[in-house]
Order: structure tokens, then sequence, then C-alpha cells
């Protein structure tokens, strides 16, 4: 019998069964830690939400290069996110607070200030910092110009232009609207935006196709007034304004050569400022369909001014007189 017991103890001992024997004694604690929130799935390179985010940026890679002929700071699809290469132009989208669901930081990047200063805003945010192969960040460039740093911008929520009639009721004042017609910059259109915003109207309107919209560039030059002033978007600009001036909106279209100049406007009815680039102007259609063309006087030389510019002089004008 002592035999018996002794071989069952030596196959016990040498047993290969699966199943812990032996307590953790609670070093393996750390590991069921929390790591925080699970970062959207096209912030994870991995997913393939990330991979079509990534095949939407590189087929941009396509696109007219900037001037001197290096390639925009950011990318976008039309509907996927907006990825912003560079440690510049990364820092200050964070510093402007565009809204951002992922930091990519590549393996390896040296580190300065700027890149110190991106990931501790990033952290105080609650934005996913993401270490990534560099390999990741260079199918997002065109020739590898993102400085081993890209910030992942979600696409803007535009408004639905009713959107901005009923702000404009709520607000309890005249209706003060600006529409941009030709507008391509987003840099016109962010500096519009701060405008509107900083003289008391209620929202900017843009056409669907063949208008900048709100990217990171047009976020970052509102500074910050894109947070808080809707921009809609109109599959037709001339029927949307058509509807509006149905609904008791004057409509004023904005051009150099227009009958009615600033000294002589009435700004205190409800109205709609259409603003055209500074090149083509007003496209016929909707010129055709404002009620009054207004211009600005200028002395001197000067034909024209900037478009932001002078969307920026028309509103100051009409706050003035509605604060009169």
């Amino acid at each position: 019998m002592a035999g018996n017991s002794q071989r069952r103890g030596a196959i016990r001992k040498g047993s290969t069964k699966k199943g812990a024997t032996v307590g953790s004694g609670g070093q393996r604690r750390r590991g069921l830690e929390g790591r925080g929130a699970t970062p959207p799935a096209e912030a994870r390179t991995k997913h393939p939400a990330a991979k079509r985010a990534a095949a939407k940026a590189k087929a941009a890679q396509g696109r007219p290069a900037g001037k001197g002929g290096r390639a925009p700071a950011g990318r976008r699809g039309d509907d996927g996110p907006e990825m912003v290469l560079g440690r510049n132009p990364v820092v200050e989208c964070l510093r402007a607070g565009v809204p951002a669901t992922a930091l990519y930081v590549a393996v390896g990047t040296e580190n300065d200030e700027r890149l110190t200063e991106s990931v501790k805003i990033a952290a105080d945010t609650g934005i996913s910092i993401l270490e990534v192969p560099r390999t990741d960040l260079d199918r997002l460039s065109a020739n590898g110009l993102h400085q081993g740093v890209a910030l992942q911008v979600p696409p803007y929520r535009y408004a639905h232009p009713d959107d901005l009639l009923l702000r404009a009721r709520e607000s309890g004042g005249p209706a003060l609207l600006v529409a941009l017609d030709n507008i391509s910059d987003p840099r016109n259109l962010g500096a519009v935006v701060r405008s509107v915003a900083a003289f008391g109207g209620q929202g900017v309107l843009i056409p669907q196709r063949r208008s900048a919209g709100v990217t990171a560039v047009a976020w970052r030059t509102s500074a910050g007034a894109a947070a808080r002033l809707p921009v809609a978007r109109a599959t037709n600009l001339t029927r949307t304004l058509k509807d509006w001036a149905g609904r008791g909106i004057r409509v004023v279209g904005l051009d150099a050569g227009g009958t009615t100049t600033l000294d002589d406007f009435d700004g205190t009815d409800p109205t709609v400022v259409v603003v055209g680039s500074e090149g083509k102007g007003l496209s016929r259609l909707v010129r055709e369909n404002c009620d009054e063309i207004l211009s600005i006087p200028m002395a001197g030389d000067v034909e024209s001014l900037n478009a932001s510019v002078a969307a920026g002089v028309v509103l100051s004008e009409i706050a003035r007189q509605r604060r009169r």
C-alpha cells in the first residue's frame, strides 16, 4: 500500500494537467487594471475602419499640392475623418480646440516642445494618444512630411438650413445670416465664421458642392467660433435663398459693382448677406435672386476686398445700426 501511495504522489507531482495550481500572489493584478477608454475604431490602426480611413487619405494624395509643390498639411475623404499632418499644424489645431479623436506619434520620433505640448493637450482633453509605426504615417502623407505626428479630426456635423432660421428666431432679434458662394478657401470660411459670431449673426450657409468645408484649417482660422456657431450646407444654394426670401429674409448680395452702397444700406431688417469670391464674385443665378446688390465704398485704387474682410466690414456696419 505504501508503494502505491508513493506512485500516486509521484504522478501528481509530475502531472501536466492544465489549470492553476499556485496563486499569483497579486503579481498579475496590475495587468487586470483598466487602461482608459477604448479608442474609436478609426483610431486603432489594425481595425478595418482605420484601414478604410487610411485608404481614403492615401487616395487624396492625387490632388494638387499646395504652394511650392508641397503637399497640404491636412487630408480628408469626402465623408471620412481628416488627418492633420506635421508638428506645427497639429499643435495649432490642439491649441485652437479643434475636436479630435486621436493623436498619432510615430515610434522613435524625436521629441521637441511642439510634440510635448501636443501630447500634453491631448492627454488633458481626453484625446487618445497612439504610438504607431512610422510606415503608418508614411501612407497618409505624400512625401513623408508628417514629422512623426498626426491628428485625426472627425467629419464636421453640418446643420440643416432650417436650423439657422430657428436659431435666428430664438435669438430674439432680426435674423443675420451669411451665405457663401464660390468660396473655396477654408481660411476664408473660418474667418467669416469668426466675424459672424463676433457681430451677433446666427449662422453661415455654404453650398454642398464646389465650396470650402469646415476642415481643421477652417476651424483653426475661426479661433474656436466654429464650436459656437452652426454652419449649414445647402444642396442647392439658390433654392435655399429663395425659400428664405419667402419666409421674410432679405437676400443681399455683396459685389463691388452693386447699386446700393453700404453708406445707404439699412441693415435692421432680417437679412442674409451673400458673399462671393474675390475672383469669380456671385454666380449668375444667385445674383439674380438677390433683392439688392450691395457695394462697399473704398478710397484709392483698391478694386475689391478679400471675401472674409468684405463680409466683416458689412457685418460690423449692420451690428452698429442694430445697436442704435
